[in-house]
């Protein structure tokens, strides 16, 4: 679904400027990396015009988060800096302000979930930072980072609404035009909404007829109601597995240059956020996490609706082992790969190793197998077999199960 912004480009931009924009890219050098962009074939023929894979999930620290980090504690004052940050995060922010405070010299403490993935507790110690681990949810995380500021003194260092923080992210836009120059439209995934918002600036001041296209997950769109408000509004329990951009209500900063210079934010589901993680991985040879995947989800939704060339932004690469698994599962099980299906056969020996030999001869791939023999629902000579089975798509997967019907088994679901 798409949520159409609707005013003009402003003649003046709100809270962050370009110059704001180019100062933090000078203060940049050295510090982060001009990512690469990369063209994908693949993508470019679904969407009938070039499309480039803008790479940020190969930034220092696996997202774009140090960027705006760096730009914010730099311009703290010295008796800030003696006093230290704090941030709260489930794992870019808490990198990126990790490996930013380690660089400039400055003491960070971060406060993460009970339950974050062990991989991005770990990397956030290693780039310097004390974690403490603080309630279950990110607002209890955030509570407490709060409190520990109030009482210590550090300085709270917000993931996304801060006009420093704004226009670090904005450097990305820049690196964008300068690598594809006759760039058309820009996709961008949403939380808060810092990187779009610096982005915006940054493109919208040099190139006002760029199409700018923000992507939200569906389950945590607070932008649609705030743009429809016309101020942040929250949403209650938002859910999705792309916890980077899991946010219940956009920043103050960030939403008034999102009303002013974006053009439309749109909507991805769990299924397409999992067709687009697993293209990356296939097509593009591009691990990113689920928020990183969400332009391309955007442009799997509606390739038409994108005018070329495009640009995708992978924004971030950190994404847990354990959860890469089972989105990847997901994410076959969306594109028609896999099938689930019981059916009945006679119980007696060989039985089981027949139905297999149906199946290779079939060329399905069989990852997992239940067999029940005993159940009130069964005859007496009955066994009932659960199948899960890779294939190579939905055809194939009515080709599998005509074969088994056609060599007498019973699908029953």
């Amino acid at each position: 679904m798409s949520y159409r912004t609707t005013r003009s480009f402003p003649r003046s931009l709100p809270a962050v400027t370009l110059d704001d924009v180019r100062g933090a890219q000078k203060m940049l050098v050295g510090v982060s990396r001009v990512t690469a962009m990369e063209g994908s074939r693949h993508l470019s023929q679904l969407v009938g015009a070039p499309v480039h894979l803008k790479c940020e999930n190969l930034q220092r620290t696996g997202s774009f988060k140090l960027r705006g980090a760096y730009v914010r504690i730099s311009g703290l004052l010295p008796e800030e800096r003696a006093a230290g940050v704090v941030a709260a995060s489930a794992g870019n922010h808490a990198q990126g302000v990790a490996l930013a405070s380690s660089l400039l010299g400055v003491r960070a403490t971060v406060f993460m979930p009970a339950g974050a993935p062990l991989p991005k507790v770990a990397a956030t110690r290693d780039y310097g930072a004390e974690v403490r681990l603080r309630g279950n949810v990110i607002d209890e995380t955030l509570a407490a980072a709060q409190d520990y500021a109030r009482e210590t003194g550090a300085v709270f260092i917000h993931p996304f609404d801060h006009p420093d923080i704004v226009a670090g992210q904005g450097t990305v836009g820049l690196e964008i035009l300068e690598q594809c120059p006759e760039l058309r439209t820009l996709v961008v995934g949403v939380g808060g909404g810092g990187l779009v918002a610096g982005i915006a600036v940054a493109v919208k001041s040099l190139r006002p007829d760029v199409r700018l296209v923000g992507v939200q997950a569906a389950g945590a769109a607070a932008y649609p109601p705030s743009l429809a408000a016309g101020r942040p509004t929250s949403i209650d329990n938002p859910v999705t597995m792309a916890d980077g951009i899991k946010v219940g209500r956009p920043g103050d900063v960030p939403f008034r240059l999102v009303e002013e210079l974006v053009d439309d934010v749109v909507t991805v589901s769990e299924d397409e956020l999992s067709s687009a993680l697993l293209l990356c991985l296939e097509r593009a040879k591009m691990v990113v996490e689920p928020a990183g995947a969400s332009p391309v989800a955007a442009l799997l939704s509606d390739p038409r609706a994108f005018e070329g060339p495009v640009v995708a932004l992978l924004s971030g690469g950190n994404v847990d082992p354990l959860l890469m698994q089972r989105i990847l599962r997901h994410g076959m099980a969306a594109a028609g790969r896999y099938l689930s299906l019981r059916l009945r056969l006679t119980d007696r020996p060989g039985a089981l190793a027949t139905l297999l030999g149906v199946l290779s001869a079939a060329d399905a791939n069989v990852l997992d197998v239940s067999h029940v023999r005993t159940d009130p629902r069964l005859g007496l000579t009955e066994a009932e077999v659960e199948l899960h089975l890779e294939t190579k798509g939905p055809e194939h997967c009515a080709e599998v199960a005509t074969a088994l019907r056609d060599a007498g088994y019973t699908v029953i679901g």
